[in-house]
Order: structure tokens, then C-alpha cells, then sequence
């Protein structure tokens, strides 16, 4: 798994980027294997994410709405689950959670974020987390994807149990901002002109009208925090050179961490093809969320705008998948840790709200009572992004988001509340969602509709908001 790899940015997943090759390795995975092309995060946010995928769980019933939650041994589901059908396990890389993957045969973890270069680690010994042991000095001026892949390839050539398999989670911190890539990738894109979105300079009726300062911008809209301030743009140029400038630095730094990502996933595959472990192992790819690469004229992730919420899910198991082969259900993460348990031949806990779609991914239709919806949530209201707290549905044609903006209790939430709105599109005939359509008569119908079933999913799941009735009130209006 990635950090912010926006499925956007994968050659295989054909956006405008595909054009730059900019993730041979993956492409490969996908031709070779299925492709999820209707994948979602729940919460577009790192810790919350990663919580996610350990628990099978939303948010609102793991606890870890923002980014100050954490996951304790005893609810690391998957790793035990897996653990328990005989399974060697191991984590290693990025594990943001704050408290010792404790669940896990071995682990070596960045501290919190991590360092992109000469990052240190806590690995699982003799002393109590988090004063386990500390790594730095082995790593002088490596950058940690190689530095991550080194530890993976050692762990798997050493494994004690080598009589067991193995489930090894193999997290990069790339390519997390701020980016720093791999000094062999300094001159990558140097001559190249990175494709714009359209929607980068011309916003058309996008988001609420008037509401120009909310999210985090690449060129000057956004005066508090920008791209232009990460990247060192001359703050003196006019706005449309500022803006230009600012997002082609801003995408080759992207980018660069992409390639260091691909290249490494490249050297875990060639270790497992020199194995013979190869055709015998699944491998799969995902990233924690989305990621805003100038649509809209929005960095970072948190909305639930298309680039954010979409994430991308690349499966490799020849055995039982078909090569070059796609799956279009609507699926987000809580239903990931479901899933590779059952590819594992493990049992699924019962406290997972997720369901499997391992029998699609090898090729059995969907249920007839598989979900045709996805529900989201953001909680870290107005925090470091300019985010406003937002929830909402999405089908396959059509998107219903309510921005609340309320700070609730979610820990890390900006205290002031914003003005509350909704934003509607038709994603068949508006996938950029570049038309806002909620004052318009002719979706009256659908607007009810879709109202309802926001409802009804969080029925389902149980995000019922009795404390805050308010929020309540407005959905039902």
C-alpha cells in the first residue's frame, strides 16, 4: 500500500497522466491480474484509512475518525485472523496508528509520518513500544521506499517459519507530501510538460457558489496555504504563471515518489519470481485514499470529489484470476480486510462490517444484494485543508454530498462551524463534476432519492448521529 496514490496517476487506470508511463511495474500487476475501477475509500484520510483496512470497519464503530486514533492489538482483526489460520505475519513501512502493531509477527514501522530520508524505525523486540528498538544511522541517505523494500526483502529471505505462508503489509510513505523523491529521480519529467486538468484554471460550477477559499489550492486562490508556498513559486508572478508554475513542480515531485514506488514494487516481484514464490503468491495493490492533483484547482485529499474518494486496487493471482480482467461493484475499504481474509482461506470476525468480493475478483457475478452504493464521511473539520466536515452517497451515476460543517467531537476539528450545503452530480453525463446541479428542477426527483438512500445507508451502518440531532434534521429536509 501507498500513501495518496491517486488511481488517477496509474498508467493502467488510462487519466490524463498515462500518457508519462509513470507506473510500468503496476501496469504490469494489472495486465497480469484484475483491476477494481469502482474502488472507494470510506474516509479520505491517512490514520482513518488504515483503520479501516485492519478493522473492516467505518469510522464511526473503530473509533478512528481523524488522524489522532488509533487501533489496539486486540482489534488489529486482520492480522489476527490471519495470524490464526497459520499465517507468518509482518508489517513493515508506514503504520500511522500510534499504538504497537502488536497483532503481527514482526513489524518495523516509521515513527508517526516518517522521514523520506534517513528514516528510523520501531521494531518489535525486547523493549516496550514505542521504545523499541530505533534504526537510523544503517539508512544515512537512503530514501525510505528503498530503505522500506530493503527490510521487506530481508524479512522475507530470513522468516523464521518458513514452513507457514505469509502475509506480509508492505506500506510506503510515498507520496505523502511533502515529496521528496529519490535522488536518481531528480531529472525524471525535467523536459516534460505534466498535462493540466481543465478543471485547474476553470472551476465552471463546481462546489458552492461564493465559497472560493475552501480547500487548499495549487495556485494563489487558497492565500493561507497554497502549492505555490510547498514549492517555492515567485509569490511576485501574475496568477495564471504562478498557478502553471506551481502545479508542474508540484506534479513531477508526485511523480517521482510514484516512480521510486513502482521501481521498488518491481524488486519485490523479481525476489518472489527468483524464489519460485511468484505464481503461488497474491499480491495486491491499494493506497489509503485519493489524491487532488490540481482539479478543481485542489491539492491534498479529505473531499469526496472523484480524485479523492476513488483509490485504486490492483489484484495478481494467475491461479484463480483472469489476466487483464476489471471489476466494476461498488466496493470501498471497509470491505478490503473481508476480502483477503477470505483469499487466505481465513475466518472473516464478526465484528467486520465489510463484505468479501473474492469470488468477483475470480470472476462470479456480483450478489443480487451487492451494494450499488457507497457511503463516506469526513470528520476533520476545516483542519489543515480548509476542509468543511461533509458526508454523502455515491452510486454509480450520481453523487449526493452534504457539507455539515460542524466540528462535533472529532478530535483535531477546527471549533468554528462553516455554513452548511449540499452538492449534487450526475457523474454520467458530469464525471469531472464540473456542474453542481442541486438548485436545479429537473433533479428534484433524484435529490429525494438519493436522500433517501444517504439515510438508509447510514441506518445500515449505524452512523446515526443521535448525539448531534441537528444534522438529522437537515438530512431529513
Amino acid at each position: 500500500m501507498s500513501d495518496d496514490h491517486a488511481a488517477h496517476a496509474i498508467g493502467a487506470y488510462g487519466g490524463r497522466l498515462a500518457s508519462l508511463n509513470p507506473t510500468p511495474t503496476l501496469d504490469k500487476l494489472a495486465s497480469e491480474g484484475v483491476m477494481l475501477t469502482n474502488a472507494y475509500c470510506t474516509n479520505s484520510i491517512c490514520t482513518p484509512s488504515r483503520a479501516t483496512l485492519l478493522t473492516g470497519q467505518y469510522s464511526h464503530v473503530n473509533g478512528v475518525t481523524t488522524l489522532r486514533g488509533q487501533i489496539e492489538g486486540e482489534r488489529q482483526y486482520l492480522a489476527k485472523s490471519l495470524k490464526a489460520a497459520g499465517y507468518e505475519t509482518a508489517m513493515i513501512g508506514k503504520w500511522h496508528l500510534s499504538v504497537e502493531p502488536s497483532a503481527f509477527d514482526y513489524y518495523s514501522v516509521l515513527a508517526g509520518q516518517g522521514q523520506y530520508f534517513n528514516p528510523f524505525f520501531r521494531v518489535r523486540g525486547p523493549k516496550p513500544w514505542p521504545k523499541n528498538e530505533r534504526r537510523p544511522l544503517a539508512y544515512n541517505s537512503k530514501h525510505s521506499s528503498d530503505v522500506i523494500t530493503d527490510l521487506s526483502l530481508d524479512w522475507l529471505k530470513k522468516r523464521k517459519a518458513k514452513d507457514k505462508p505469509f502475509f506480509l503489509m508492505h506500506h510506503f510513505k510515498a507520496p505523502h507530501d511533502n515529496f521528496e523523491n529519490a535522488e536518481r529521480y531528480d531529472w525524471m519529467y525535467r523536459d516534460v510538460q505534466i498535462p493540466e486538468p481543465s478543471s485547474l484554471r476553470i472551476r465552471g460550477n463546481h462546489g458552492p457558489a461564493g465559497r472560493d477559499t475552501y480547500g487548499t489550492s495549487v495556485g494563489p486562490r487558497n492565500v493561507r496555504r497554497n502549492m505555490g508556498h510547498h514549492m517555492f513559486v515567485d509569490k511576485n508572478l501574475p496568477a495564471d504563471e504562478y498557478t502553471g508554475e506551481s502545479y508542474q513542480r508540484y506534479l513531477k515531485k508526485f511523480l517521482r515518489c510514484v516512480r521510486g514506488v513502482d521501481d521498488n514494487i518491481a524488486r519485490l516481484v523479481a525476489h518472489l519470481e527468483s524464489t519460485g514464490e511468484l505464481e503461488n503468491t497474491i499480491i495486491v495493490y491499494t493506497a489509503d485514499q485519493g489524491f487532488m492533483l490540481g482539479e478543481h484547482d485542489y491539492i491534498d485529499k479529505r473531499w469526496m470529489y472523484e480524485e479523492s474518494l476513488k483509490v485504486p486496487f490492483i489484484v495478481r493471482y494467475p491461479k484463480t484470476m483472469k489476466r487483464s480482467s476489471k471489476l466494476d461493484s461498488m466496493i470501498n475499504n471497509v470491505d478490503f480486510a473481508p476480502t483477503l481474509i477470505e483469499l487466505a482461506g481465513a475466518e472473516r470476525p464478526d465484528v467486520m462490517q465489510g463484505r468479501s468480493f473474492a469470488s468477483q475478483l475470480e470472476g462470479a457475478a456480483a450478489p443480487d444484494d451487492w451494494p450499488t452504493a457507497t457511503y463516506y464521511r469526513y470528520w476533520m473539520h476545516m483542519a489543515h485543508h480548509d476542509n468543511p466536515a461533509h458526508l454523502g452517497v455515491r452510486t454509480k451515476t450520481h453523487k449526493l454530498i452534504f457539507f455539515y460543517g460542524l466540528p462535533l467531537d472529532a478530535a483535531g476539528a477546527v471549533q468554528t462551524p462553516t455554513e452548511p450545503y449540499w452538492e449534487l452530480y450526475n457523474l454520467a453525463k458530469d464525471p469531472h463534476e464540473m456542474n453542481n446541479v442541486i438548485g436545479d428542477p429537473a433533479y428534484s426527483n433524484i435529490l429525494l432519492e438519493l436522500k433517501a438512500q444517504l439515510r438508509g445507508l447510514r441506518a445500515q451502518v449505524g452512523d446515526t448521529d443521535q448525539k448531534y440531532p441537528q444534522i438529522n434534521e437537515w438530512l431529513a429536509g
